[in-house]
């Protein structure tokens, strides 16, 4: 059984287990929890919990003091975990695996609340019974019972040291300032297609740099076709610590709903987000300073779709067969929005 917990009976210098397995953007989104836990608890000693695919994300980070990963074995992993006789399990993740940590490790367990069926309303029958809250916001709905309040300092991406990207490695003509535009997202619902985005391309007088990873070569070597001068192909030619200096660098951040999107965020960059199969009424849209002036940021949603949004995280081809929610999307718009920005 998962212990309850009361706050008056946290010890001295406790330790904690954060978990998080996936994926980029949703570690990024809950990168708040580990900062406001390590700095508001005294002495508190923050272990944290991923996938090993997604070790980069978070290894710059000091906040926490200890890393675990999770790649085959999770009784293995569990047995070491044991060994650490934690004082609380902060589980951002909810799933049957997390589940089975908890119970073993029989410490006081502190859950994120998924809200599973109002996603699924919304997504299903288009219903919104969604709280309104954002994931981070929720996130650290989760540690409220351990005294944490949200700092207002928004997201946290740390790169490497020895990250050596620099603006030489970079077309002259790019040298000077760039659009960011993040190619690839996980689900292809969730995706502008390729002929789409060599439109907005065409439509944006500005020097351009494509963002994403080796399975994105093929859609960004056909985009750069259209215009070799002004863009220029990052994708799978990065790490995901340089693709975040890229991103950094730039003067405005175009993108899917996908993990570059939250990093560009967490760097406090204008973002244009552009939404296909998921939808910022999910509550994940980028996430902002409340203390700072929050930078430009403008969501694209084609209005009127009754389909929209027709899934969590995404899918590999339309329920409906049309494809409007990227389709339809007003690419002179956005490529307007762009050029006042960068202007």
């Amino acid at each position: 059984m998962i212990k309850e917990i009361k706050v008056e009976n946290i010890p001295q210098k406790p330790k904690v287990l954060i978990i998080r397995f996936s994926s980029i953007g949703d570690i990024v989104l809950c990168s708040p929890v580990i900062r406001c836990v390590k700095q508001q608890i005294p002495g508190v000693e923050v272990h944290f919990l991923t996938r090993l695919s997604f070790k980069a994300i978070t290894e710059a980070n000091p906040y926490i003091d200890k890393f675990f990963y999770f790649e085959h074995h999770l009784d293995k992993l569990i047995s070491q975990l044991e060994e650490e006789k934690y004082d609380y399990i902060i589980d951002l993740h909810k799933n049957f695996r997390t589940n089975k940590i908890k119970l073993a490790l029989q410490c006081v367990a502190l859950t994120y609340k998924k809200e599973s069926v109002a996603k699924f309303f919304l997504t299903k029958f288009h219903i919104n019974f969604m709280s309104g809250r954002h994931i981070t916001d929720r996130s650290l709905d989760t540690v409220a019972p351990l005294g944490i309040k949200n700092d207002g300092k928004g997201l946290d991406y740390f790169l490497p040291s020895n990250i050596n990207v620099s603006l030489d490695d970079l077309p002259a003509q790019h040298r000077f300032g760039y659009i960011a535009i993040v190619i690839g997202a996980s689900y292809n619902t969730k995706k502008l297609p390729v002929v789409r985005l060599q439109k907005l391309c065409e439509l944006i007088e500005f020097p351009i740099v494509l963002i994403g990873g080796r399975e994105d070569t093929k859609e960004a070597t056909a985009i750069v076709k259209t215009d070799p001068y002004k863009i220029y192909d990052a994708c799978g030619k990065f790490s995901l610590h340089e693709s975040a200096w890229l991103v950094k660098q730039s003067k405005l951040v175009i993108s899917h709903d996908t993990g570059l999107q939250y990093v560009a965020s967490a760097f406090n960059k204008k973002i244009l987000s552009i939404w296909g199969g998921t939808s910022p009424k999910l509550d994940v849209e980028p996430y902002f300073p409340s203390n700072n002036p929050t930078p430009f940021h403008q969501n694209f949603v084609v209005p009127g779709l009754n389909c929209q949004p027709c899934s969590n995280y995404g899918s590999n081809r339309c329920p409906k067969g049309h494809f409007k929610c990227m389709k339809k999307q007003d690419l002179k718009e956005i490529a307007e929005t762009a050029m006042r920005i960068v202007r």
